[in-house]
């Protein structure tokens, strides 16, 4: 539909509208209407293309391996922060050097370093040839490189490119 490129996004808006206006009388229906069909308009040429996914159960596979890491890793910041008077938490900026160019993997990446408990996705360079990544507690950088690049990048990299 030329008029309505993007469907979830027209529901999130007029449901979003509706929430923040409390009320569902017929002028805040119809703003929300309005809303939900212009602004999916006006931001369209700002849309990547859609990405493709190529291996379905690589996927499935990452998002449980995203799910197991976030436990421990939760754990783990809430002892540091906890423990943080008697052992302070060695966080450090981590420069990751990156092969994955496609941009709706760089997303997905972007994403599970927020998910991540203890990592923060805090730039990536301008070529897209690394990101910078804060991490909350480093024991050793060469290892957390290792295993972001093997459990994350990498399997993405498969998914996009």
């Amino acid at each position: 539909m030329r008029w309505l490129p993007s469907p979830w996004l027209s529901m999130g808006i007029f449901g979003g509208w509706l929430l923040l206006a409390r009320g569902i009388g017929v002028g805040q229906v119809l703003v929300a209407v309005v809303a939900a069909v212009v602004v999916p308009l006006a931001v369209a040429p700002l849309r990547p293309p859609p990405g493709r996914l190529r291996r379905w159960g690589l996927l499935l596979r990452l998002i449980l391996r995203v799910g197991r890491d976030v436990v421990p890793s939760a754990v783990e910041v809430a002892f540091g922060v906890v423990n943080a008077r008697r052992r302070p938490p060695r966080g450090a900026f981590v420069v990751v050097p990156l092969e994955l160019r496609d941009v709706h993997g760089l997303a997905a990446l972007a994403m599970i370093s927020a998910v991540i408990p203890g990592t923060v996705w805090s730039e990536l360079a301008s070529d897209r040839s690394c990101v910078l990544i804060h991490v909350f507690d480093l024991e050793d950088e060469s290892g957390f490189i290792t295993h972001f690049k093997r459990d994350y990048e990498q399997p993405l990299k498969e998914i996009f490119e």
